[in-house]
């Protein structure tokens, strides 16, 4: 089973695919969808034309994305959920599962505790997958977080309502 992390945001989203067979992971891809410094609604279109054609290049069965935690920058929140929406705007329109999970429970899955430091994640995405050294950036790395905390959970979880 394929699966597709997203790690949302407005000037750089992360993403990763990964391949589950059996308890084997492999990686598939990863890398950055980055939007130029432009009006808010071409970038949200931006967004949503590179993750339509993530969708049919890479052929997914499912997209996972991290649960949004509004923190102190309300702003940037908002921005990061505009994008987000068209992230699941563009999994909709390919009939594409979706699930998200709170940043424990992803740390919990791909380290073990959930509050784990971000190194402690990145050192066990890059042992999970077998990757010579951590993915770079930080976007990168947390998509493929996102995208092992879903595979080790089990393709059963894809239509769940989401984790606790």
């Amino acid at each position: 089973m394929k699966i597709l992390g997203i790690d949302p945001g407005l000037e750089r989203v992360g993403f990763g695919v990964i391949e589950r067979v059996g308890s084997r992971l492999t990686m598939i891809e990863c890398g950055l969808i980055q939007t130029p410094r432009i009006r808010l609604p071409d970038r949200l279109r931006l967004i949503h034309d590179e993750t339509l054609a993530l969708i049919d290049r890479l052929q997914p069965a499912c997209l996972i994305t991290e649960r949004l935690l509004f923190t102190a920058n309300k702003t940037t929140a908002l921005d990061v959920s505009k994008a987000l929406g068209t992230i699941l705007l563009a999994a909709s329109a390919r009939n594409l599962p979706w699930e998200e999970y709170s940043p424990p429970s992803i740390k919990q899955s791909v380290v073990g505790h959930g509050g784990a430091e971000k190194k402690q994640v990145q050192f066990m995405v890059a042992k999970l997958l077998s990757l010579p050294t951590p993915p770079k950036p930080d976007d990168v790395a947390d998509a493929l977080a996102i995208a092992i905390c879903h595979a080790m959970r089990g393709p059963t979880m894809v239509l769940s309502a989401g984790d606790p």
